[in-house]
């Protein structure tokens, strides 16, 4: 999961035609500094991709105009000379004035008195902002010098901090441009809210209902709202789990998904495998100052209830394979390692928000118990058992 990338989102992106209030025009109009003799064009940035609506040549005092049919929702358009492009939104019939300094388009292109457009900017700016803190995490914890846990908590940490920052904004003006533009950032394809996730969810409903509510019928309402409501039904197709991986007890019929990793001698062991024991499933970090203790305690409740039929299923999520290797190498129990470390996908999959953390699975393969006090781990087992 390497976050770079482009922070522009891929539903800005696209070739579509689309609605305009019929007779009614909005106009953009100002000055590009050091571009004489420079092709200006003016752009529409739809749902599929970017349409060419017009262009001029610059003079020598930059200034240029143009005037296209307004649109019937918050629309978003650029202006591009070569490759250097500054994105904008149009909310309907008004006329913005812009400027900008051709040799530095995106960042020294201004809209005069368009609050829209300066939230834009401000998400662009702590979207940078959140792009360059995890970039240089995961350039400290590639290099060693910040360890597994560590990437993790900073990482969640920014991640948060930004996610407050922009859910103010959001909310505050949810049937904005901004607010849309807000929700579909991405660092290096990765939607920073995530809509399956049940509390970044709130903030793409909180924009599809209330831009259903005042463009109701438009191309970009509609592919919103389905948009968010295909994550709803995904998310409640899925209720049923996430309810086991977050509250403690739980009911059966998990429909738990299946992990498959590599143990110490390199052969694969499915966790569905030990279907018709107990299984404790351990998330670990072997390089932990918790560790050594963690594995302990864990020996000896593997020493009392292995006979009863208990298994540890234990997760490594340490990036350095050969530490593990080492530590894992005399431990009684199942104890594979998830190469991808900290950036795996599954820690997600699993709602696992700090580690340690454990699912006590019953010998039907349901969860019955989410464990992050293991002191309470004798007490469940006992009641399986």
């Amino acid at each position: 999961m390497k976050l770079l990338g482009r922070l522009w989102p891929v539903l800005l992106a696209g070739t579509v035609l689309f609605s305009c209030k019929q007779g009614e025009t909005f106009k953009v109009e100002g000055n590009i500094g050091s571009a004489e003799g420079d092709t200006l064009y003016l752009e529409h940035r739809g749902l599929a991709g970017v349409r060419a609506l017009d262009s001029t040549v610059l003079k020598n005092e930059g200034s240029f105009a143009f005037r296209q049919p307004a649109p019937e929702n918050p629309e978003f358009y650029q202006l591009r000379i070569g490759d250097r492009i500054a994105v904008f939104a149009v909310d309907s019939t008004e006329t913005l004035r812009v400027s900008a300094d051709a040799p530095d388009l995106y960042y020294s292109f201004t809209v005069e008195n368009s609050p829209a457009n300066d939230q834009i900017k401000e998400v662009d700016a702590l979207t940078r902002l959140a792009a360059r803190e995890i970039t240089n995490l995961e350039d400290r914890h590639k290099a060693g010098s910040i360890d597994d846990m560590t990437f993790i908590a900073q990482l969640d940490t920014a991640l948060q901090k930004y996610k407050t920052a922009v859910s103010r904004l959001v909310l505050g003006n949810p049937s904005g441009a901004a607010a849309y533009y807000a929700i579909f950032q991405k660092i290096n394809d990765y939607l920073i809210f995530d809509p399956y996730n049940r509390q970044d969810y709130a903030m793409f409903g909180a924009v599809a209902t209330s831009w259903n509510r005042y463009y109701p019928g438009t191309e970009r309402t509609k592919h919103l709202y389905e948009f968010t409501m295909n994550a709803l039904r995904t998310r409640r197709q899925q209720e049923q789990q996430a309810k086991l991986f977050e509250n403690i007890p739980v009911k059966e019929g998990t429909g738990l998904p299946d992990i498959v990793l590599s143990e110490v001698d390199g052969r694969k062991v499915a966790l569905s495998s030990l279907n018709g024991k107990v299984v404790l499933l351990d998330f670990v970090v072997y390089g932990a100052d918790f560790s050594p203790k963690h594995n302990m305690e864990l020996n000896s409740l593997y020493a009392r209830y292995h006979s009863r039929g208990f298994e540890i299923y234990q997760i490594s999520f340490d990036s350095d394979e050969h530490f593990w290797k080492t530590s894992a190498a005399n431990l009684p129990w199942l104890t594979v390692r998830d190469p991808q470390s900290v950036n795996t996908t599954l820690l997600a999959t699993y709602n696992v928000r700090q580690i340690p953390t454990a699912f006590l699975i019953n010998r039907e393969g349901d969860i019955i118990a989410r464990i992050e006090d293991y002191g309470q781990l004798s007490g469940e087992l006992d009641k399986v058992l």
